[in-house]
């Protein structure tokens, strides 16, 4: 059993290790959609220190490599000055020393003239999440439409669309689309569910459970507490090792008479007297005296 104790205490501790020292990957500017050509920085950041985090990837080409690979390091900090469509894929943080990595972010690069600003992390549930359909080369306030999942939600007019007190069933794909410049790729949008801050309410003191309990232990005491006391008076009176004598009381008539079976021990430590060894006679021989 020690064995797989051991492995179970590390593997607990191994996770405890990702999920407290956790770095954050900030991208900016802050979005998960951007047009080829455009600049853009990743940055590994954590409460205490961000020394020992390094920027990884696995794009569309299969790659996984750091940022000293494919980007322009600097301590935490990746760049990309010029980003194209093969740079799209999965980016997250990754410190060696701390055996730890941060969330996952999915970038995506287009060639096209269209895409959709959108948070890059999870947003919590109830907050407002603003969703901007952009194109490269006109202002950014043309008539958009927006769907999610393949479904219209609706047309904007200035192309921002704003979703109020967010829940985990606006989870989804989202895109956008402006008349005649084109449609954005899409970006899943993560709800994590907000955490309580409220405290448990107080017992009710005018609920039944809270009468009946402590009357419940008022009655378990008292039926106990004669118990444990008889008990203790029982002990006190039979030493260990004796028995109580006999107790006679009145007999009236043969039916009165109570028959038991009555124990008797032996004291060994009294001595046994030692039986006389038998004895033994010799063959006398019988001499003559002759007198002269």
């Amino acid at each position: 059993m020690r064995p797989t104790w051991s492995l179970w205490l590390l593997f607990w501790t191994s996770l405890l290790r990702v999920t407290t020292e956790q770095g954050a990957l900030t991208v900016s500017p802050s979005r998960s959609q951007f047009f080829e050509g455009d600049s853009v920085s990743l940055s590994c950041e954590e409460d205490s220190s961000s020394a020992g985090w390094t920027v990884w990837r696995n794009t569309t080409r299969g790659v996984r490599a750091g940022c000293d690979e494919w980007g322009e390091p600097a301590g935490s900090t990746c760049t990309l000055s010029y980003i194209v469509p093969s740079d799209s894929g999965v980016y997250w943080c990754w410190s060696s020393r701390e055996g730890a990595a941060s969330i996952i972010i999915q970038l995506t690069v287009t060639g096209g003239s269209v895409i959709l600003q959108s948070p890059v992390l999870p947003v919590m549930e109830g907050d407002d999440v603003t969703l901007s359909c952009l194109t490269k080369t006109t202002p950014s306030n043309l008539p958009a439409a927006f769907y999610k999942d393949g479904s219209l939600i609706r047309t904007e007019p200035k192309g921002h669309m704003t979703l109020h007190h967010v829940t985990s069933s606006d989870e989804g794909r989202y895109r956008c689309n402006i008349s005649g410049h084109g449609e954005s790729p899409h970006s899943w949008i993560s709800v994590e569910e907000k955490p309580s801050t409220t405290p448990p309410p107080p017992p009710d003191p005018t609920s039944p459970l809270h009468t009946i309990l402590p009357l419940a232990c008022v009655g378990v005491l008292v039926f106990l507490l004669p118990l444990v006391l008889l008990v203790g008076w029982h002990l006190c009176r039979t030493p260990e090792g004796t028995s109580p004598g006999p107790v006679y009381s009145s007999v009236r008539k043969q039916d009165d008479v109570i028959y038991g079976t009555v124990a008797i021990r032996i004291n060994r430590t009294e001595r046994q007297a030692k039986p006389e060894p038998q004895v033994v006679y010799s063959l006398l021989k019988t001499s003559t005296l002759t007198s002269h």
